[in-house]
């Protein structure tokens, strides 16, 4: 069973399960169910609305735009009230619990042209940062086998999938994309064995609920930026650390842009052996109430965050406003060194991994003034 200190036991966790076609997603499902309830929570897997749709006869290819917009719109409706319910459900029992989304609000927007996605949003007076970011604590991508395991692609098994392998590779990217600026998304790629896939996106989950974790390789380093960076998802980022006297470092975060911004507070533990890494969302409300404990011998991080994929790699890209370090960090987490495949648009000026002069815990502290 989970230790009461590991994990919140008030606290309900809602992740999304998404990726291409033919990625492993149905075994995972059913994988994560097993695992988590063995550690002792209460685990809700949500169906995937698109096909349930497709099975009730909803024919997303027609060339009736009215009942095409019709249809999408119903399926973002019937994903936030099923989500919503669901969320009833879990907090009126007394065990942790997971809700895990058979693909989110976000996927959809992966099969809509950008003008009619717009409309959507406009028409729900919603924003992506609402959609995307404050609705869940984590996404895990599963990569489609399309890329990187070519001969285990197959539709036999799903009688709504049509599409081929250079069909299914583009989705995939189309998923990642809507997904991309997600405080935590993790893209889980294909291995040596399907197995180790599923371990690794269990390893995922695990570090979102904050189970302890082995050490894992995270790679940082000083860059440049010396040429145009595609696809990228830019935020900002407020962070500021707060006095503890139980924790090894405990924050709140502000992330967003254009005047929607939400709202996150976060403990860290560390030893040599492990990690455990809780993080919630709050209300604007607490995070005004929670900065009175603000640390005052640390500033409050202002930093410009890039996130983008490369060769199926999730970077982020920090530019620090203030303080005024002159520096930009670039950071891919789960991999060791000789996994990481740099981008050409990214100067790499020094590894940093490890040192700790470079933990934004340590940059935000105020420098001693001279007298």
């Amino acid at each position: 069973m989970i230790k009461d200190n590991s994990y919140n036991m008030e606290k309900l966790t809602k992740i999304v399960l998404t990726g291409g076609p033919c990625s492993g997603k149905t075994t995972a499902l059913a994988q994560i169910k097993e695992y988590f309830s063995n550690l002792g929570f209460r685990v809700f897997i949500l169906p995937e609305l698109p096909t349930m749709f497709s099975q009730a006869g909803v024919n997303f290819l027609t060339s009736n735009k009215s009942y095409f917009y019709q249809a999408e719109e119903s399926l973002i409706a019937l994903q936030i009230e099923m989500e919503y319910q669901f969320e009833k459900i879990a907090k009126a029992q007394e065990k942790p619990a997971i809700i895990v989304c058979d693909r989110g609000v976000m996927d959809i927007s992966a099969y809509l042209s950008e003008d009619v996605w717009q409309a959507m949003l406009d028409d729900r007076q919603s924003n992506v940062v609402q959609l995307r970011d404050a609705r869940y604590d984590a996404v895990i991508h599963m990569v489609t086998a399309a890329n990187g395991a070519e001969k285990f692609y197959t539709n036999a098994n799903n009688e709504h999938r049509s599409e081929n392998i250079e069909q299914a590779r583009e989705l995939d990217e189309k998923l990642i994309n809507a997904w991309t600026g997600h405080p935590r998304l993790r893209i889980v790629g294909n291995t040596e064995t399907f197995s180790v896939k599923l371990n690794n996106v269990l390893s995922e989950i695990s570090e979102v609920l904050g189970v302890p974790q082995p050490i894992e390789a995270e790679r940082k380093y000083l860059v440049e930026v010396i040429g145009e960076i595609p696809n990228a998802v830019e935020n900002d980022i407020y962070q500021t650390y707060l006095v503890s006297d139980s924790k090894d470092e405990v924050r709140l975060r502000k992330r967003g842009k254009e005047g929607s911004y939400v709202y996150f507070y976060t403990e860290k533990e560390l030893s040599d052996t492990e990690r455990i890494e809780t993080e919630r969302q709050i209300t604007p409300r607490e995070y005004v109430t929670l900065l009175e404990d603000a640390d005052s011998t640390r500033e409050t991080i202002y930093k410009k965050r890039t996130c983008f994929v490369w060769e199926r790699q999730y970077f982020e890209l920090d530019t620090f406003i203030n303080p005024n370090i002159g520096i930009t960090i670039l950071e891919i987490e789960c991999v060791n060194e000789g996994d990481v495949n740099l981008p050409p648009f990214i100067k790499v000026i020094e590894d940093v991994t490890g040192r700790k002069e470079y933990y934004n815990y340590n940059l935000a502290k105020k420098q001693e003034s001279v007298v």
